[in-house]
């Protein structure tokens, strides 16, 4: 692709590529459209984070003992916590195509940790495989966030949103088939861990995922239907680093600050003390699928709404899908304690539930996959949010890598909780709180720094 391509709106229509005018001037197969990217970043996040969702969404990442993941997690998030954070200035200084595979190289360690796990029972790789992969998908989300925020049009960065989230979720749905289809016959009524196809399966995607890396464009390079580019990047070190620093006084990124840290805290309570405690081995699996399908549905009428909502200024759409998420949000946590009411601290006295009894999974089902639900709509209106801070990538990518380490350094503190079996009660109130508290934060932040 040519570096001095002309970028008037009638030569983009006519002669991008060669393309026939009509598939050009939509963006459908245009190589270097905003589309296209957000399509190729879906894809990675399907292959990579997908897989690893599905991984974790197991209960004790498949294995029966959930001290494991619990140690090896934490040394993730806690790692992610300070990549996350300067995973905005190392896209900005090495470009995504570069950021990205060295992120998504980490995913398949990790994956391979616990196939080691299963011969040799010794948590030392898990926890190494962890913290390599904390590095690497603070690299990867600070690099997926600033293509996602600053290369769609203003006008659509719902829908590109969207469609980021439902390429990036059906990574889980179609990771959950793994557990589910391998163990079909194992432990139906006990606990069990998942054999090692499972594991290997998930480890031949994260490669795929990190080869599709080196399809990524640099932002000079990609050219918008109304032939506008995403901005370039300046490689200064010294300025990096010293805009990193104001992020931590930026009374945005203040307000951004409890969404975040809520944003990654909740995955621990639901997959190791929901689906890890109540469900058979091979439910587990399926409840991922649906899970994850969830996370689509919601991500895909969140951003719909944010696009296309009935109100015409961009604050107000704002404002109702925060009164949405914030409504939904206090049903589905209700629903939560209910359920929680029935059990404490891990301690399930029933017989384990299998997607064979009908009525005694449907409550159980129906509120994990509400959990995925209010996920995918929480998340994707936080970044719907950010993007609309600011025009400018280097800016955004920034704010979505000070996002990121906030959001992995809650994590970090939630995956120890668990380790030391706080009580589940508690774990529940905590991370019903803390999406209470961070909505009426983002109203403020929509009133004061997001124009129409």
């Amino acid at each position: 692709m040519a570096d001095d391509m002309v970028v008037t709106q009638h030569q983009v229509e006519v002669e991008v590529d060669g393309l026939p005018t009509e598939m050009a001037k939509h963006g459908l197969l245009r190589y270097n459209s905003p589309l296209a990217q957000v399509f190729l970043i879906g894809l990675v996040c399907f292959c990579c984070p997908g897989m690893f969702n599905a991984l974790s969404g197991l209960g004790g990442g498949g294995q029966l003992d959930h001290a494991t993941i619990d140690k090896a997690n934490t040394a993730l998030y806690t790692c992610f916590a300070v990549f996350g954070v300067v995973g905005g200035a190392a896209h900005n200084l090495f470009g995504p195509r570069n950021t990205l595979l060295l992120g998504a190289l980490a995913y398949p360690l990790y994956a391979m940790s616990f196939l080691y796990y299963n011969h040799h029972h010794t948590n030392t790789f898990a926890v190494i495989a962890g913290t390599l992969l904390g590095a690497g998908a603070g690299l990867l989300w600070a690099s997926q966030g600033a293509i996602l925020t600053s290369y769609p049009p203003a006008d659509r960065r719902g829908t590109y949103i969207s469609i980021f989230w439902c390429l990036y979720n059906l990574g889980g749905v179609f990771g959950g088939l793994f557990p589910f289809s391998f163990n079909y016959h194992r432990g139906s009524r006990k606990a069990a861990s998942v054999n090692d196809g499972t594991y290997i399966a998930f480890m031949a995607f994260m490669l795929i995922g990190a080869a599709l890396t080196l399809l990524i464009l640099p932002p000079n390079k990609i050219v918008r239907d109304d032939g506008s580019k995403a901005t370039g990047f300046a490689y200064s070190v010294a300025k990096e680093g010293t805009e990193i620093l104001k992020l931590f006084t930026n009374w945005k990124m203040l307000l951004v600050l409890p969404a975040a840290w809520t944003s990654n805290f909740f995955y621990t309570y639901q997959f190791n003390n929901v689906n890890g405690v109540l469900f058979t081995l091979r439910t587990q699996g399926l409840n991922n699928v649906f899970y994850w399908c969830a996370r689509m549905v919601g991500s895909a009428g969140i951003g719909y709404l944010l696009d296309f909502g009935f109100a015409s200024s961009c604050r107000k759409r704002g404002l109702i899908g925060v009164t949405i998420v914030t409504v939904l949000g206090t049903a589905i946590w209700g629903g939560g304690l209910a359920n929680q009411l029935r059990y404490r601290d891990g301690q399930w006295q029933e017989e384990l539930i299998d997607f064979k009894d009908g009525r005694r999974y449907a409550g159980p089902f129906l509120l994990f996959s509400s959990y995925g639900l209010l996920d995918a709509m929480f998340q994707s209106l936080v970044y719907w949010i950010i993007g609309a801070l600011a025009n400018d990538s280097q800016m955004l990518s920034r704010y979505v890598g000070f996002y990121n380490g906030v959001q992995s350094a809650g994590a970090a503190v939630a995956w120890q909780i668990d380790m030391h079996k706080t009580s589940l009660i508690t774990q529940l109130i905590v991370n019903w709180a803390l999406m209470t508290v961070s909505c009426p934060l983002l109203v403020l932040l929509l009133l004061l720094a997001v124009k129409d």
